[in-house]
């Protein structure tokens, strides 16, 4: 009985609010003491009243959100989650045409590897593919509800549903923080994940944190394009961006490319200043093998999709011996990003995929940087983790590659 009575609260207050509104000036009785709240303006623009000692905050995110809050050391705030891939490891193996198999186990997003003591078993309130359970959500009584539209969970301003979802969490008088990820945008751009950092230090009173945080990331993106930047368009090497899929692979093709309007193509045009090598636009687009073989790249790096994909899967898998031929191969110039599951929107690690396709694309402009030596710094100065700690996450990332199996590495 008392589960219907909660419904039927919900469904009462999402019924009588008009479409246009965001419920924010009845979210909170001020009672004129300002002192206990804050504003923050979120990514829609609208400015949200919440409280100045927050104890309780639900995420609905793949990882984003709950990174800046690790490093800002609110993790322990979380008390329900969005999102299934930031309560999962993941393993895989693949097979190869000599009878053996490579095993990956244990893979994980860098903020479920650091929070893994607890935030396996915290409450889920909604996963890609799956309404907000608003039941669930209202009776962990947050103090804010943190929600990252373009994440896998909530992925466009555009989706009604979303619109609703948003409107629904709001006639509950919780305060909804609304942050737009780089899916939201017309344009791909790296500025709207600095201005989603700062918004979430905004929250729990830590902007100056969050701002050092941001900075630092601008600051690995800057330090490729201060290299890149005067490469001549003759010098610049075709790259795909390829996902080694099985469920591509069942759809007939070889596997699934990044088209010209991505966030990939955004790297390698925009920051690495080389040449997507698929000139078209589309995000995931199935190839079949012969289309793969006529673009025939210089240069593959492998990303996340359904599954995590080593480069020696695409050397020695018996289901890509058709790709052989492919200069990239040949060449053995394959790379893969880290593991990134849920992968809707780049998180903390994005400066990683950019240092990968550099490596990459340019193995004698960037031979001074190790990359399993710069991983580790990469780790330790955006998570504030120890050497060992570092390891650790490079490990849970898969990127053991880099050690001495790819000469995009050095």
């Amino acid at each position: 009985m008392k589960n219907l009575l909660i419904i039927a609260m919900i469904l009462a207050a999402a019924a009588i609010m008009c479409t246009g509104c965001t419920g924010q000036s009845d979210q909170i009785n001020v009672s004129g003491e300002d002192e206990k709240f804050r504003t923050v303006t979120d990514l829609r623009g609208e400015e949200v009243r919440v409280p100045a000692d927050i104890e309780r905050v639900i995420t609905i995110s793949d990882g984003l959100v709950e990174g800046v809050m690790t490093v800002l050391g609110e993790e322990d705030k979380i008390v329900g989650v969005g999102s299934s891939c930031i309560q999962r490891n993941f393993n895989y193996t693949y097979p190869t045409t000599t009878d053996e198999s490579y095993e990956y186990k244990d893979g994980m997003n860098p903020v479920t590897y650091l929070n893994k003591d607890w935030i396996m078993n915290i409450t889920r309130v909604g996963e890609s593919g799956s309404a907000i359970n608003y039941e669930t959500l209202a009776g962990l009584n947050p103090d804010v509800v943190i929600i990252r539209v373009g994440s896998c969970t909530m992925r466009s301003m555009d989706d009604e549903g979303v619109q609703k979802s948003i409107r629904t969490i709001e006639s509950l008088r919780i305060p909804v923080v609304v942050l737009k990820a780089h899916p939201c945008f017309d344009e791909p751009d790296l500025t709207t994940i600095s201005d989603e950092i700062e918004i979430i230090g905004s929250v729990f009173g830590k902007e100056e944190e969050a701002s050092e945080l941001a900075d630092y990331l601008k600051s690995l993106v800057d330090r490729v394009y201060e290299r890149t930047k005067d490469i001549p368009e003759s010098e610049k090497p075709p790259v795909l961006i390829f996902g080694a899929s099985p469920k591509s692979r069942q759809s007939g093709g070889a596997g699934n490319v990044k088209g010209t309007d991505t966030i990939e193509s955004y790297f390698i045009e925009e920051i690495v200043y080389a040449k997507n090598a698929y000139q078209e636009e589309g995000n995931s687009v199935i190839v079949s093998a012969e289309q793969v073989l006529a673009i025939n790249p210089d240069v593959i790096v492998l990303g996340t999709s359904s599954g995590y994909h080593p480069p020696e899967e695409l050397y020695s898998a018996p289901y890509y011996q058709d790709l052989q031929e492919i200069s990239a191969v040949k060449n053995r110039k394959v790379s893969s990003f880290p593991r990134e599951p849920c992968n809707c929107a780049k998180r903390l690690e994005y400066p990683i995929d950019i240092m990968v396709i550099a490596k990459a694309a340019y193995p004698g402009l960037f031979e001074d940087i190790d990359l399993e030596d710069w991983l580790i710094d990469f780790y330790m100065n955006v998570y504030v983790v120890d050497q060992a700690t570092a390891k650790e996450l490079l490990s849970a990332q898969w990127m053991e590659w880099c050690v001495d199996k790819c000469i995009a590495c050095g």
